[in-house]
């Protein structure tokens, strides 16, 4: 009973962690202390120095995100599009980047590259007209722009600035409407990098990007404001813990380097630190003297109080126990706890509020999905290609005047349905058999457009027709498979939907387009394991919505392939569960 007993065990331990650790401080020497002051120094460095790193990532990608809201701005994206420019659009031009340096008061410089016109626009300060500044700019041929990293370090006469190049996308096109390079001072950095270091004592150096540069030092002494990665450690870059630390020598004076490394968007970041063993010895020294007072003025409070503390915290904790075996049954009724003020009443606080929030998150994240399934269907529902409807009107209308056939009717009738049938927000559930006859006319419309680079076939087998499925989602599969495989492909292709039922409802789309080669399935599968949307610019958005759309609608049942053999045959199968009364 006693062994089981948490009580004389809690009891035991704390006055064994008392008694113990006092009678063995006298017995351990002092180099003993020393070291284990010094491993206690670098693990909180260690821990200051990735608190800092996370402060500097935020930092970063506050930066990278600066110049975001300019895709926003149509105005300011037709202009930088425009071959020629007048005073106007340079004007407007200038007032956005005037803005841009407003932002933030370590902004330097802003310049910007004009895709269509190749026109340079640039804001800075006065005490930089003279510097050297343009040597540090990048090309202004976009070809150059595809081998650009995202962050630079750049040198201007004495001064170190870090630069963030963004590369405007002209979506969907697959071209640069400009190049924005926005330099900032170290201001910011240095004031980040002062909070992991005391300058009094240690040495702080910072290394970013693909080429590990130097970005920021404390160090004064001229030279080491230049010195490389490999120079204080050969090899370092290519170490693969996050964080550690050697012993060495530096500018003759022994001690510990510490460093922490991580990564933002791809680009190695580097933090090190030199702590001289004087500075570690003097708190070691210190350290020990007053462990040993209060040791002695512990021992004493500790036996009394031992009793007494051991039963105070074990009864909240057994109510702990009882509250969380609740939760895991899913009854977030919990017994209600005295309300303590002390850390173990701060933890059954906590675990009520953490208990009372997951039963709302379990409650919203529900609601969220099913509005969220809704809003996206009825999004992909409006996204109606402009595009698509007018070379498919321009067709009608070339062949009505050529021709004068009933074809054209026909044609026009296809049109209506499809705009019927994707205009219809108010029905999210459907047979197959509509599905099926959206994706017959939209695939007919599309084999006119193509004429003979297009081919198509679709089978199902009878007892699915009638099987209720999520509307649209059969669409963007197949526009996946026009897209990949006849607009960018120089033969004909071929498009096969094929439908059977079973224990499950199987749906199977394929093509001999390009296909997708292994990386891009399993970036495919991590982008559906992670449960996200992405913007609805990216590759493969079509394909994630109808996948997500699934998976929110039926569960861990829902389940789906991929398998590709680039220009033999791509095919995506999707099962979905059936209902007691469709499997009948």
């Amino acid at each position: 009973m006693y062994k089981k007993s948490l009580f004389v065990r809690l009891l035991i331990l704390m006055l064994l962690a008392t008694a113990v650790p006092f009678l063995l401080s006298n017995v351990i020497s002092y180099r003993s202390t020393s070291q284990s002051i010094q491993a206690s120094h670098i693990q909180l460095n260690q821990n200051s120095m990735t608190i800092g790193m996370e402060n500097i990532k935020k930092y970063l990608k506050e930066l990278n995100q600066i110049s975001l809201s300019w895709y926003y701005d149509a105005d300011l994206m037709e202009y930088l599009r425009q071959e020629k420019s007048n005073i106007a659009q340079d004007m407007y031009v200038d007032r956005q980047i005037a803005s841009l340096y407003s932002q933030r008061s370590e902004i330097s410089i802003v310049h910007l590259y004009a895709g269509g016109s190749g026109q340079q626009y640039y804001q800075l300060p006065f005490s930089l007209y003279d510097a050297p500044w343009k040597a540090s700019l990048p090309s202004s041929k976009q070809e150059d722009w595809y081998d650009l990293p995202s962050f630079e370090v750049k040198q201007i006469g004495n001064d170190r600035f870090l630069t963030v190049h963004k590369k405007l996308m002209d979506f969907p096109r697959p071209t640069w409407f400009g190049l924005v390079s926005v330099y900032f001072s170290l201001s910011e950095i240095e004031r980040l990098n002062r909070q992991m270091f005391d300058p009094k004592h240690e040495i702080d150096f910072m290394y970013f990007g693909q080429k590990n540069q130097l970005l920021f030092t404390s160090s004064q002494v001229e030279g080491e404001s230049q010195i490389s990665l490999e120079t204080i450690h050969p090899g370092l870059s290519s170490i693969r813990e996050k964080q550690g630390y050697w012993f060495g020598n530096w500018k003759g004076e022994a001690g510990v380097f510490i460093y922490v490394t991580d990564q933002f968007l791809e680009n190695p970041l580097t933090i090190i630190k030199f702590i001289p063993s004087a500075s570690i010895n003097r708190a070691a020294e210190q350290t020990l003297k007053q462990s040993i007072a209060i040791q002695f003025a512990a021992l004493a409070v500790i036996i009394v109080f031992a009793f007494l503390l051991a039963y105070s915290t074990i009864v909240p904790i057994k109510r702990l126990v009882r509250n969380m075996a609740r939760v895991e049954t899913g009854n977030f009724g919990l017994e209600a706890t005295t309300h303590r003020e002390d850390e173990i009443g701060l933890l059954e606080t906590r675990f009520e509020l953490m208990a009372s929030n997951l039963n709302e998150y379990i409650i919203r994240d529900y609601q969220h999905r099913i509005e969220l399934s809704t809003a996206q269907l009825k999004m992909l529902q409006a996204q109606i290609n402009p595009h698509f409807l007018y070379n498919a009107l321009q067709s009608i209308n070339t062949l009505a005047l050529r021709h004068q056939i009933e074809e054209i009717s026909d044609r026009i009738s296809e049109l209506g349905a499809i705009l019927r049938y994707s205009m219809d927000f108010n029905t999210e559930v459907v047979p197959l058999r509509q599905e099926i006859a959206h994706m017959e006319h939209y695939l007919s419309l599309q084999e006119g457009r193509f004429k003979n680079k297009l081919a198509f076939h679709i089978t199902s087998e009878p007892e699915a027709l009638n099987i209720q499925v999520p509307k649209m989602i059969l669409q963007p599969l197949v526009e996946n498979s026009i897209i990949h495989g006849i607009e960018k492909g120089t033969g004909s292709g071929r498009i096969d939907i094929m439908i059977s039922v079973g224990a499950v409802l199987v749906i199977r789309v394929a093509d001999n387009g390009q296909g997708m080669d292994r990386d891009t399935v399993e970036k495919l599968k991590k982008r559906y394991n992670e449960e996200r949307f992405r913007p609805q610019e990216e590759e493969g958005i079509g394909l994630i919505n109808v996948l997500q759309r699934l998976r929110i609608r039926y569960g861990d049942r829902f389940g789906w392939t991929v398998t590709s053999k680039p220009y033999e045959k791509t095919e995506i199968i999707l099962s979905l569960p059936l209902t007691e009364e469709e499997r009948q």
